[in-house]
């Protein structure tokens, strides 16, 4: 059902219409730990370590698959906000299209150059084969991670937020299933692994276009919308190309930072494959929120209601403290318990490279929490370039400090490195939604 987030409570509806994207979100995560956990458990940690490898180069697929969700959420939920049905289809029709191919491109380029990703990140010769495998099933299944996005991207537009749950669940639960099917009883392996995803994300893409469909027909409107309009793409692409930037770099930054960490060995590698899941996992969690709160801002501004905006960042920042607090005390305390779920051998120097991971950042989960909620606000207000600003600064201090703590302190040394850029960044992140708020969220 569609949603309008421009009436009532301003943090009951955020935290309403947030729910089932964070509960999705948790599903969704369990695609990529299920992957890590199975491999590692059944077949071995250097599976983890082929999985994890992998994982770092699917981040970079993921981010145009964000870039192309969150480009389309935002738009169209501006012109539902609006009530401008014309406009909407044409700029669901146009990312579609678009977003086809920009997908079939990627497919092309990553079949090709997957082997010298690998060699790029310093993949071990006892990992190779295993990654390039998993890699090039993911690869073949891009079609599906798109459509799939920007399906989810539209129903959160309409304020719907328990339609792709309910897919989501569906297919995780799927997943899961066939993960542990296809390697404990098929003996497949790292393949078994990779389609399972393939499988089940592609039954998820399916039926929720379909749903989508459905969906875009019940909105009337007096004329045929346009297919595929350049002055939409335009406008899609202001929001989605910054948004892809940003993922994509940020990708390209973890894709050092784990070429570092290969270079200290297998047990490094499989240690934060384990952890850095984990910790995606509460990550991605706090982006989530943050994209319904860009939902939320462009409905607010399409129907010209700014004043709302602060009153949800309020019940946004809520969830997201209450889920810090959370993963702090398990992550914190107990790392070690959820590290040696991924392993086959429990309490060894891989799971004690995990828990030092864990330990570093997650007493400061609240501060990323606080920049992820700012920076939906100032994507959802179209202001992308001090989004771009802020989201920057946090990757290359990231990476700048992996590379210099690494030479003193090993692998410590590089889980270093992310509280710094989370702090510096979210400070930016603060002062520019301030500096918009007093503008009155008017985009540049």
């Amino acid at each position: 059902m569609n949603k309008d987030l421009t009436v009532g409570k301003e943090e009951v509806v955020l935290c309403k219409f947030a729910l089932p994207l964070f509960l999705s979100i948790i599903f969704q995560q369990m695609y990529n730990i299920c992957d890590s956990l199975i491999a590692g458990k059944y077949v071995g940690n250097i599976a983890l370590a082929a999985v994890g490898n992998s994982y770092e180069i699917t981040l970079i697929y993921l981010a145009f698959a964000f870039g192309c969700n969150i480009g389309c959420s935002v738009v169209v939920s501006e012109f539902y906000g609006a009530r401008k049905n014309k406009e909407l289809k044409s700029a669901v029709s146009t990312t579609f299209i678009a977003s086809g191919i920009l997908c079939i491109t990627l497919m092309i380029l990553g079949f090709a150059l997957g082997p010298a990703m690998l060699r790029m990140i310093h993949t071990k010769e006892s990992v190779f084969n295993d990654s390039l495998i998993y890699l090039n099933i993911y690869t073949g299944g891009l079609l599906f991670l798109f459509f799939y996005n920007i399906a989810t991207g539209i129903f959160s537009a309409l304020g719907d937020s328990k339609t792709p749950f309910i897919f989501l669940a569906a297919s995780s639960s799927a997943n899961v299933i066939c993960d542990y099917a296809f390697v404990r009883y098929l003996d497949m392996g790292v393949a078994g692994v990779a389609w399972a995803t393939f499988i089940c994300q592609g039954a998820s893409c399916i039926l929720s276009l379909l749903a989508v469909i459905k969906r875009l027909k019940k909105l009337e409107c007096e004329e045929k919308p346009e297919a595929f309009s350049r002055r939409m793409l335009k406008k899609l692409s202001f929001v989605a190309i910054p948004s892809i930037l940003q993922q994509s770099f940020i990708s390209v930054g973890n894709i050092i930072i784990q070429g570092i960490i290969n270079d200290f060995g297998p047990n490094a590698t499989a240690g934060y494959a384990a952890a850095v899941k984990l910790n995606n996992m509460v990550i991605t969690s706090f982006t989530t929120i943050g994209n319904a709160m860009s939902n939320f801002t462009a409905q607010n501004l399409g129907a010209g209601k700014p004043g709302r905006i602060k009153k949800g960042l309020r019940g946004g920042l809520i969830l997201v403290y209450s889920l810090s607090l959370i993963a702090f005390v398990l992550f914190f305390f107990k790392g070690a318990a959820f590290v040696d779920l991924f392993m086959k051998e429990a309490k060894g120097e891989a799971t004690g490279i995990g828990v030092d991971f864990l330990r570093i950042v997650a007493p400061f989960y609240f501060v990323v929490a606080t920049k992820l909620v700012c920076d939906g606000v100032l994507r959802g207000a179209g202001v992308m370039k001090l989004f771009m600003i802020a989201t920057f600064t946090d990757l290359i201090l990231r990476v700048l400090f992996a590379i210099i703590l690494s030479k003193s302190f090993a692998t410590t040394g590089i889980w270093m490195a992310w509280p710094v850029g989370w702090c510096i960044a979210t400070v930016l992140s603060v002062i520019f939604y301030l500096r918009k708020q007093k503008d009155n969220f008017i985009s540049e």
